[in-house]
């Protein structure tokens, strides 16, 4: 993370308790190459053991948010062997599964395409935040590829009928039908989008923090489990956070108040 701030193919810049983490390749609407893939895993390494980190926010340089796999490499990968192959598509998934397992929300701030790779970015966000005219899919069938990787995250995301509409079909959605399927949390008129955006990020970062962190912990644990094992945790965690320093004050303040 050397390199010139301009040089660099993700950025990170952090205010009151949000990181702002860039996609920085406008040039090719922030295709994920092998080099940004791997820039952004570092970056995100580097949030997670940030304690002044409350919130972080994923979005693109330029008009697009993420076109999906740098094509041309993929075109090179198809010359040397499927291990290649299979090293590059496990590097975007430990992206995706450090997403989840980063202890601060990740809200993904869609403006333009958001399209296979880029489109599986967002969805892996805890939160999607889509301007009016944002653009979604997974178009990879069109040309005879699989929007593979993304199945994991979509088919926790929407219902299975319209996950495999998606990935089938190939075919793009607005945001208020991402919004409709579950695929994204709230669309954001143009008029207001920066400032919308800005104040929703905001108002996250004033949450108890350590709330927030075993709210989202125990949220995707919970996958996979059956319902009493899922009450069972719930339950135990219930326990931890009652006795933590920021439930007893907002107890207090709330009693106080009354």
């Amino acid at each position: 993370m050397s390199a010139p701030e301009a040089d660099r193919r993700v950025t990170l810049s952090i205010d009151s308790g949000v990181a702002h983490v860039t996609l920085n390749r406008p040039q090719k609407r922030n295709a994920l190459s092998i080099a940004l893939v791997t820039e952004l895993s570092v970056v995100l390494a580097r949030i997670a053991n940030d304690r002044e980190v409350r919130v972080v926010a994923l979005e693109g340089t330029g008009p697009d948010f993420c076109a999906g796999a740098d094509l041309a490499e993929v075109a090179a990968s198809q010359h040397q062997g499927p291990e290649v192959g299979l090293s590059e598509a496990r590097e975007l998934g430990n992206v995706f599964a450090r997403i989840r397992r980063l202890p601060q929300p990740v809200v993904a701030v869609v403006r333009g395409r958001a399209l296979g790779g880029g489109c599986g970015l967002a969805a892996a966000c805890d939160i999607v935040l889509a301007h009016e005219a944002a653009t979604f899919g997974f178009p990879e069938v069109r040309l005879g590829f699989v929007p593979a990787l993304v199945m994991a995250v979509l088919k926790r995301k929407v219902g299975e009928a319209a996950a495999f509409d998606l990935v089938v079909r190939g075919h793009r959605i607005g945001a208020a039908e991402a919004a409709g399927s579950g695929l994204i949390t709230r669309v954001v008129s143009a008029g207001s989008f920066r400032a919308e955006v800005l104040a929703y990020l905001g108002e996250l970062a004033t949450r108890p923090p350590l709330a927030i962190r075993l709210t989202k912990q125990l949220f995707h644990g919970l996958d996979g489990a059956a319902f009493e094992e899922a009450l069972a945790r719930g339950a135990e965690v219930n326990a931890v956070a009652r006795l933590t320093g920021e439930c007893r004050d907002g107890v207090r303040r709330f009693l106080h108040e009354e």
